[in-house]
């Protein structure tokens, strides 16, 4: 998971040790920020690093990208492993042109036959075209998918529907950032409004101002977050998975108490 490479190389001395014996290591459940992947090749020369990509309805893997193109791909998901077809789909089903927007859809023999008494969530997610994901991607001109992040995350604020991840992965370029999440909050106005909630590297401090100045500098004035929280931790699942919902169910009681 990406947040225990994050812990590795911020909150243990794992970089300090040689891991010249290290063969490789796998990295899946979740998209990893171009810094921490950089962080991890410094830290680990001579070990092999595979991104890869799944769904538990995909039991489990869907795509891997070679170690050898790590650093020219940089972000990627890679391609799809042997005997799985993804393609990058718009909201009528078609398939998108290189570099635009959509939905992963995949099909192959390791797809699921559908949730065990669920036809109505069956129905929803798997369809002739195959499973769809609700992972939005694009894919570059060489056929290497980028994930923009999930369908059910888009921040919607004004007119703009906003990737979290965007603004993760420029959160992660900061010297003091260990990991965040981003999510959309209530906005009278705005409808949403965005909301980075920050976790610090040990022996590192900041302020809200100054993580809103560095999105300021690498990002769109429509993507900067207006609300910066700083916790000790973000809740998480057993596997590491950050449980974005919670801080969303948090922000909305927390609304609703001030109302």
């Amino acid at each position: 998971m990406p947040s225990t490479f994050a812990i590795l190389m911020h909150r243990s001395n794992f970089a300090k040790y040689n891991w010249d014996h290290l063969r490789y290591i796998t990295q899946a459940g979740g998209p990893m920020t171009p810094a921490l992947t950089s962080k991890l090749m410094e830290t680990l020369p001579n070990t092999k690093i595979y991104v890869m990509y799944g769904q538990t309805e995909a039991s489990a893997r869907l795509s891997y990208l070679d170690p050898d193109n790590l650093v020219k791909k940089l972000g990627s998901i890679g391609k799809a492993i042997p005997g799985v077809t993804l393609t990058v789909r718009d909201e009528n089903g078609q398939v998108c042109p290189p570099n635009t927007e959509g939905e992963i859809v995949a099909s192959g023999d390791n797809i699921m036959l559908g949730y065990w008494n669920q036809p109505v969530e069956t129905a929803r997610i798997l369809k002739a075209d195959g499973l769809h994901t609700g992972d939005l991607a694009r894919c570059d001109d060489d056929g290497y998918l980028f994930i923009v992040g999930r369908n059910s995350e888009m921040i919607k604020s004004g007119a703009h529907r906003i990737s979290p991840k965007e603004i993760e992965v420029i959160l992660g370029e900061h010297e003091a950032v260990l990991e965040s999440a981003v999510i959309g909050v209530p906005d009278e106005i705005m409808g949403e409004s965005i909301k980075a909630v920050v976790v610090l590297k040990d022996g590192f401090s900041t302020s809200e101002k100054d993580i809103i100045k560095h999105c300021t500098m690498n990002l769109p004035p429509f993507k900067v977050p207006k609300i910066v929280e700083f916790v000790e931790t973000l809740p998480k699942t057993t596997s590491g998975k950050i449980q974005k919902h919670l801080l969303k169910n948090a922000e909305i009681k927390t609304s609703g108490a001030q109302g």
